[in-house]
């Protein structure tokens, strides 16, 4: 539990404010690159415990940094003096909200200027796709998907933590997460020494994703059971668990569709369509980007009514 738990309105509050307003500073070194710089060296070791199997290795490696991770935390902010001010320069550390819309509108800049292929390579910084052959209807259908799923993974589900738990846990799930981005994916490198994280990152977003989908209903004032199955059953047709929901909330409350051919890796990957509206143009990308800021505003105003009346 936080120490500092008679001034976590102040903490959330502030940051929010922080991250809305400045973003991730690039004159400061972020956290989330120690994490995964911390990653990197545990590979070898993880490897040499293979012994155990590696899914079991990839497991302790995954758990001794999120417990370490949120053991170093816990005491940085337990500090007196300046525990409070660290707090929140951690809280406002692990949001992204800003950090994404801001990216979103690089690659937006570049297809109003008709520069696709800058489009391209700003995209290709945001997603693992391959990039280089993309359409402009391509590129905004794919950042609109990008930008919907980390809407969840990267401001939701952090903040989510932040608030019930405060800032160690915040920064544990963002250990997890950072594991999953890392070690998180189905080839022959990480297949198994990725596996933990990867399912310990499905359980620590199954709550957020679904809130997102309610935050972003909120902030396009459009509610209904229907609208909840649609969406459901959308996302279910997702090989993840999480994030088709965001993103088939997204394509339900914006009208324009996502998923369809996509290529990874020379490959082309059949993903499953999400919504039945037409194609993203800006408009639609500039409608976007109002509802994830507009969400992430009443996801603050929740808080701070859950901090102030219930917790």
């Amino acid at each position: 539990m936080d120490p500092l738990v008679d001034y976590r309105i102040t903490i959330v509050f502030l940051a929010f404010l922080l991250d809305v307003a400045l973003g991730d500073p690039t004159w400061l070194y972020h956290p989330v690159r120690v994490i995964g710089h911390v990653i990197d060296l545990l590979e070898r070791p993880a490897r040499r415990l293979s012994l155990i199997g590696l899914k079991a290795s990839g497991a302790v490696a995954v758990l001794f940094l999120t417990a370490a991770v949120y053991t170093i935390i816990s005491m940085i902010i337990g500090l007196d003096g300046i525990g409070i001010i660290l707090a929140v320069w951690l809280a406002y550390s692990g949001l992204a909200l800003k950090c994404l819309l801001d990216e979103g509108e690089r690659v937006r800049r570049f297809l109003q200027a008709g520069d696709v292929e800058g489009a391209r390579q700003q995209l290709g910084y945001l997603v693992s796709r391959d990039t280089s052959q993309m359409e402009e209807s391509d590129i905004r259908r794919s950042l609109a998907e990008t930008l919907s799923e980390n809407f969840s993974d990267g401001f939701v589900a952090p903040f989510f933590y932040l608030v019930l738990f405060g800032p160690a846990a915040q920064w544990a799930y963002k250990a997890v997460n950072t594991f999953d981005s890392m070690w998180g994916y189905r080839n022959e490198r990480f297949r198994e020494l990725g596996w933990f994280a990867a399912r310990l990152d499905d359980v620590l977003n199954y709550v957020p994703a679904r809130l997102s989908v309610l935050l972003l209903m909120a902030a396009r004032l459009r509610f209904g059971m229907k609208l909840w199955r649609d969406i459901a059953s959308d996302a279910r047709t997702m090989g993840s668990p999480n994030a088709g929901w965001p993103m088939a909330a997204c394509a339900y409350l914006i009208g324009s569709r996502m998923g369809g051919p996509t290529v990874y890796d020379g490959v082309v990957k059949d993903k499953p369509v999400l919504g039945s509206g037409g194609d993203w143009g800006d408009a639609q990308l500039e409608t976007l980007r109002v509802t994830l800021l507009r969400a992430g505003w009443i996801a603050l105003g929740c808080a701070l009514l859950l901090l102030t009346f219930f917790i």
